[in-house]
């Protein structure tokens, strides 16, 4: 039976995985291995998630070094230079360049990567390069249809005396614990919401199970 029938064991690659916002709800049936640039942010992802395997590299590098070790990939690549709040404070901000690894990981893996994969990242203040899912207030490149919601939650938190402790709340993490170079509060704002990994998770899941189920009926 469909609804009997369970996709386990995925080798799942978590690119640029910052504290593991869009792992928070995948449990652990799947071997993750989580790539993270900022070694305390990696050491926190690894205390968080104890049961994956963390790298401290160039997510960059690392997918075009591994990407045939895996089969789901997701890439949440820097949002920054591509955000529309960055560019609406362009008369007090320096220009820079949007960075072109984003359009560049979503077309490697549109044609290299034989798997499933999301790239995400916001809404940009240009029309995007490549066409992209639009849901709430970010973009999704995938090679699998996702449902018309993802069941985010909806936030609004302004600048104040308790913006972290909101944060915290609202993604069940006390982010005081980090103790690096970054922003806590920008940390905190660009990571995933764990409703929204968690929806794309069952729903690539189910398409999986559909697939695997094929190819059992064929060779039974």
């Amino acid at each position: 039976m469909l609804q009997s029938f369970k996709v386990e064991n995925m080798k799942i690659l978590n690119l640029y995985a910052c504290l593991g916002g869009n792992r928070y709800k995948w449990g652990d049936d799947h071997e993750i291995t989580a790539v993270e640039w900022d070694e305390e942010l990696a050491r926190l992802y690894q205390e968080r998630f104890p049961n994956d395997k963390v790298i401290v590299a160039d997510a960059h590098q690392y997918l075009l070094d591994h990407y045939k070790e895996f089969d789901f990939i997701w890439s949440s690549p820097p949002c920054p230079t591509h955000s529309r709040a960055r560019f609406a404070r362009r008369n007090t901000t320096t220009a820079v360049f949007p960075d072109m690894k984003l359009y560049q990981e979503v077309l490697f893996l549109d044609k290299w990567f034989e798997g499933k994969y999301v790239v995400e990242n916001v809404i940009p203040y240009y029309d995007p390069l490549i066409p992209a899912k639009k849901r709430g207030r970010h973009l999704y490149w995938t090679n699998f249809n996702l449902p018309s919601e993802l069941n985010e939650r909806k936030i609004s938190i302004m600048e104040s005396k308790d913006e972290v402790n909101k944060w915290c709340e609202f993604h069940d993490y006390n982010f005081r614990k980090y103790k690096g170079k970054q922003s806590i509060q920008k940390i905190a704002r660009n990571l995933v919401d764990y409703k929204a990994g968690e929806t794309i998770l069952n729903t690539l899941m189910g398409i999986k199970t559909k697939q695997d189920i094929t190819q059992t009926e064929l060779f039974n």
